[in-house]
């Protein structure tokens, strides 16, 4: 019986997924594999019917440079009892290609170990995908889809700013992120934007709302001083992940609630919160600034992906065959700052907790203190001006908000 590999996708989508796909199928079916994707991750894999794609040539080279991914996602994450071996045994598959995060990696270790107790040996290979680029891989090397993200995310960045300036008003604007600020500081610094708010900012302070608001009213005034009527800033939702519950719970917000009695972040737009706070802060200390708030988040996912992520993407597809080819198993495919391609596992990113930590911005790096330092927020020798709006400037002066005095 003719062997077989299986692709699935876990998580959210990222540039890239399809150009992962498409290389991993036209390599393997040179070889004369079968190639099968499976809709639905995990889901559709451990499924008495899974619905499956077997992929030819044409198929695959019709969608390497588009967005989105041929296979749907799912991020359903089961628990050993729900594994199967019929479908590994029917299509005698020799290797599972996951493409995910780090659940669906530490899932398929799991699926992979539970198989060879059913006298089945499948090889796994993972490659790792997230917009984010907060994974540690090494030389600090870009996630595929994150350059694609930031570049649709410029693009929608330079069209708002130039709607500020035409308009003279000002635009909140909250981007994905999770728990790293990658995605905003990319965006926020390539548009010349005057504000941006990342979570690493807050290495010496607690992130409040009254800050972050603090912040942009800093911002706004500082540019009023400087003769701008306009601007935006940049907020990012990581902001949310360090930020204490009882903080999230007393911003007057209206929030759905989980089963835990959580609020869902997930279902609110984060920079109509933040625009609707800073409104209310604008009014109580009487200065009439037209705001505005703009959501990036899903426009980011699916867009095509540009030629880095076409490259990066391609190189590791052709990789996962290399390291198949080795006989190595249970990796991570990656390729360092040469394009070499080299095999990582869990254990190399996990802390002593059996977690991996996010890779943070780098907010000592030469490069963030440079694009911090050219923002526009007040400082000590504009309290004078400022006082004109404000009858405490003192108190939005950025160093000492973040406490870096």
């Amino acid at each position: 019986m003719k062997k077989s590999i299986a692709i699935i996708c876990g998580g959210g989508p990222a540039p890239g997924i399809n150009t992962v796909i498409s290389t991993i199928a036209k390599t393997f079916l040179k070889d004369d594999y079968n190639v099968i994707g499976v809709h639905h991750g995990y889901q559709g894999l451990l499924s008495d019917n899974p619905e499956l794609k077997f992929f030819d040539f044409q198929h695959a080279d019709r969608i390497f440079s588009r967005g989105g991914s041929t296979l749907i996602m799912s991020r359903f994450k089961p628990k050993d009892s729900d594994f199967k071996s019929q479908f590994f045994e029917k299509n005698n598959v020799k290797l599972l290609v996951t493409i995910g995060g780090d659940d669906t990696a530490s899932t398929a270790n799991r699926l992979t170990k539970y198989l060879k107790t059913q006298e089945l040996s499948v090889s796994h290979i993972h490659v790792p995908k997230t917009i984010d680029n907060d994974l540690p891989l090494p030389d600090r090397n870009p996630t595929f889809g994150f350059h694609t993200a930031k570049d649709e995310g410029v693009r929608i960045g330079n069209t708002v700013y130039e709607d500020a300036r035409t308009s003279e008003n000002w635009f909140v604007m909250s981007t994905m992120g999770r728990s790293a600020g990658h995605l905003a500081f990319g965006i926020a610094s390539a548009c010349h934007f005057q504000m941006m708010i990342i979570p690493e900012m807050f290495n010496k302070a607690e992130i409040t709302f009254d800050k972050i608001i603090k912040l942009v009213v800093s911002s706004i005034v500082k540019s009023k001083i400087k003769g701008v009527e306009y601007g935006v800033a940049l907020i990012s939702e990581g902001v949310f992940h360090f930020m204490d519950e009882k903080e999230i719970l007393s911003s007057d917000i209206n929030f759905t609630y989980d089963e835990h009695g959580h609020p869902e972040l997930g279902n609110v737009s984060k920079s109509h919160i933040f625009n609707y706070l800073l409104q209310k802060k604008l009014k109580e200390i009487g200065l009439k600034v037209k705001t505005r708030p703009v959501e990036l988040g899903y426009e980011l996912r699916c867009c095509n992906p540009i030629a880095f992520d076409l490259t990066l993407c391609t190189l590791l597809g052709i990789g996962v065959k290399k390291l198949y080819d080795n006989g190595i198993t249970g990796c991570i495919v990656s390729a360092n700052s040469r394009g070499d391609i080299t095999p990582l596992y869990l254990k190399d990113f996990e802390d002593e907790k059996g977690k991996i930590p996010p890779r943070l911005v780098d907010i000592n790096s030469d490069m963030v203190q440079l694009f911090l330092n050219n923002l526009f927020y007040i400082q000590e020798k504009d309290f004078t001006e400022a006082k004109k709006y404000l009858s405490n400037p003192e108190d939005y002066e950025m160093d000492n908000i973040l406490n870096w005095k």
